[in-house]
């Protein structure tokens, strides 16, 4: 009986990890007349450029959960700017004016640029345990037929889901790009597993961009 529990923990646990959210960055880049500015005490105005309303009020609370933390002031872009907005952007000049009177002094815009399925093969699981006490089972056929469906767990199939995002940062003042970074996301599972690591990446790296304190 051990032998089948540890398979189905084994099979489970390949599932889980098929599943677990992955994300790492791909790339980042830092303007040269940016580096060594520092975003403490500044005010940064965040917006996840997407319809889904879910996905952009937790991302945008994430990232000002995080960024609070070092001593960043936030504007929230979905308390900001209600639903209906986004269904006709207004002129870059009224948009920006909007913003820089939210007090903000930057601008950071969360986007998904491409996604794609990979479906993949996860062979099965086979255990090996010699048995000193055959005999019991009165020859090879009765011991085969005792152990052989705990020996093997079956392969499946797991569809990979890989998310390719970027987040920029701009200076409003000049209205030019500081700060980029492209990552990809592989299995998020969910809107909330997403949420809950994908801002602390984004966060890290702009720590090892200079931008932020340790």
């Amino acid at each position: 009986m051990k032998r089948i529990t540890l398979g189905v923990i084994l099979l489970v646990s390949g599932m889980m990890w098929a599943c677990s959210p992955i994300t790492r960055v791909t790339g980042s880049w830092v303007d040269s007349g940016a580096k060594g500015k520092m975003l403490g005490g500044q005010t940064v105005f965040i917006t996840s450029l997407t319809r889904n309303i879910k996905v952009r009020t937790e991302l945008e609370n994430g990232f000002t959960a995080l960024l609070s933390q070092k001593n960043v002031r936030t504007v929230k872009g979905n308390e900001y700017f209600n639903p209906e907005f986004y269904k006709k952007i207004p002129p870059e000049k009224q948009l920006l004016s909007k913003i820089k009177n939210s007090g903000a002094n930057y601008i950071m815009t969360i986007s998904m640029i491409d996604k794609n399925s990979e479906t993949r093969y996860v062979p099965g699981t086979r255990g090996y345990a010699p048995f000193p006490y055959y005999r019991w089972y009165g020859g090879f056929y009765s011991y085969y037929n005792y152990w052989g469906p705990m020996f093997y767990e079956p392969g499946y199939y797991v569809t990979d889901k890989t998310y390719f995002m970027e987040t920029n940062l701009y200076d409003i003042d000049s209205n030019k790009l500081i700060w980029s970074a492209q990552s990809q996301t592989v299995n998020p599972g969910s809107i909330d597993n997403f949420v809950n690591t994908y801002p602390k990446v984004l966060v890290d790296q702009l720590v090892k961009d200079g931008l932020l304190p340790m």
